[in-house]
Formats: structure tokens, sequence, C-alpha cells
């Protein structure tokens, strides 16, 4: 298996399940849509207290979720960066024709850290 194909495979495995996790974010919205069943019988406190617990649950998992992928990611931002592809007598930034692309991918994922952070926290 070539590495384009590792990382073909990964991505779509990445994919599948974050289709997964938005059915499961379309199954969550249908049941919040049916807590106001609960109201309309007379109990709204029941359909508040499942909203705010259906709601803290959700943000603490994804907190936790966004924390785990952000310390992984930024655990590894050096050997990550030993990436960079510069040529045996050329310096930092002095790379060749694919530097660019590098950088770009870079400092995208660093971003991605910095929203994941502010999410998270």
């Amino acid at each position: 298996m070539t590495e384009t194909d590792k990382a073909r495979e990964m991505r779509q495995s990445i994919a599948r399940h974050l289709a997964d996790l938005h059915r499961l974010h379309i199954a969550l919205a249908a049941d919040s849509r049916a807590l106001k069943v609960l109201t309309t019988e007379g109990r709204p406190i029941a359909e508040i207290e499942i909203a705010a617990e259906m709601l803290e649950q959700y943000m603490a998992a994804t907190a936790a979720f966004l924390e785990n992928m952000r310390g992984r990611f930024e655990n590894r931002l050096g050997l990550l960066r030993r990436g960079d592809p510069v040529g045996p007598d050329l310096a930092p930034g002095q790379g060749p024709l694919g530097h660019g692309p590098f950088w770009y991918a870079f400092s995208r994922l660093c971003v991605a850290l910095r929203l994941a952070e502010r999410r998270a926290g």
C-alpha cells in the first residue's frame, strides 16, 4: 500500500466516523424536538431539566474530545515541524517548491488547535 493509499484510507475512515457523528446529531435534534410534548402535557420543568442535562453532557463530552485531540496534536507539533521539506544544504524556509504547501498545512493545523483550545475551554 502506497503512502497516498494510506492517507486516502485514513481520510475515508475519518469521513465515515464524521458521517456517523452527523447522524447522531440529527437523532439528538429529533429527541430534543420530541421534548416539547412534556410542556404541552403540563410538565415544562421535565423538558427544562432534560434539555439542560442533554446540553451539559454534550458540551462536556465535546470539550473532553477537543482537549484530548488538542493535546495529542500539540505534543506532536515538534515532530511534525521537522517534516519541513528542506534540502540537505538549505536553511529552513529555503526548501523546494513543495515547501509552501507543507507550511500552509502546518499553519492550518495550528489554527485548528487554537480554535479547539478556545472551544474546549
